[in-house]
């Protein structure tokens, strides 16, 4: 099979995406509103940059209708957010708040979920997440515009917290975060059938 992605609608190449990129990591982040409401979302297209300045990037794509989402428009405003892990534990609240409620509903609240006030930024991190990110942007690539348009927003990482049961010396385990993945269509996957390839000598 040989497909130019232009040649297809944009639904069919996010789908081509997301069935292709597998697992995917989820940046599960949480902002505020310049009104101080606060918001939490999960994004799957996610990863970190670089140790110097630690930095990640998450990208979240406009809705079908080519808005930008609620995610966006407050890291737009307040130039700050933080990314929580999502685990195995967390899962079912970290998907509940993927449902599209309207701009200025709390998603803390409508998933149950506990805001902890965070050190260096104001949009709080999530209790329920044994590790948090807290983020200065540093930029937003406009990708595109109109339906599922790109949009990459990086940040530097400016505080970090992680769970005293999984900091081990600071040499964290995937074992005991127990990450969930991003697959194709409503499946996730966990961090359970792994293996160790120590990297080779030259």
């Amino acid at each position: 099979m040989d497909i130019d992605p232009e040649s297809l609608p944009v639904r069919e190449r996010y789908n081509l995406l997301i069935a292709s990129i597998l697992p995917r990591p989820i940046a599960w982040v949480s902002t505020i509103s310049p009104e101080g409401v606060t918001n939490l979302a999960p994004f799957s297209f996610f990863t970190g940059i670089t140790a110097s300045p630690m930095s990640v990037c998450f990208a979240p794509v406009n809705d079908r209708n080519g808005r930008r989402k609620d995610t966006l428009l407050n890291i737009e405003a307040v130039r700050q957010f933080v990314v929580n892990m999502a685990t195995a534990a967390n899962a079912a609240k970290m998907n509940q708040t993927s449902a599209p409620y309207p701009y200025g509903v709390s998603e803390f609240e409508k998933a149950g979920l506990t805001p902890v006030p965070s050190s260096a930024v104001k949009p709080p991190r999530v209790a329920e997440s044994p590790l948090s990110l807290e983020c200065e942007l540093l930029q937003i690539v406009r990708l595109s515009e109109g339906a599922l348009g790109g949009n990459l927003v990086i940040g530097k990482v400016v505080r970090f917290h992680c769970a005293d049961a999984l900091w081990n010396g600071g040499h964290l385990r995937h074992q005991d975060l127990k990450p969930v993945g991003r697959m194709e269509g409503s499946w996730y996957s966990r961090v359970s059938d792994d293996f160790e390839l120590p990297r080779p000598e030259a």
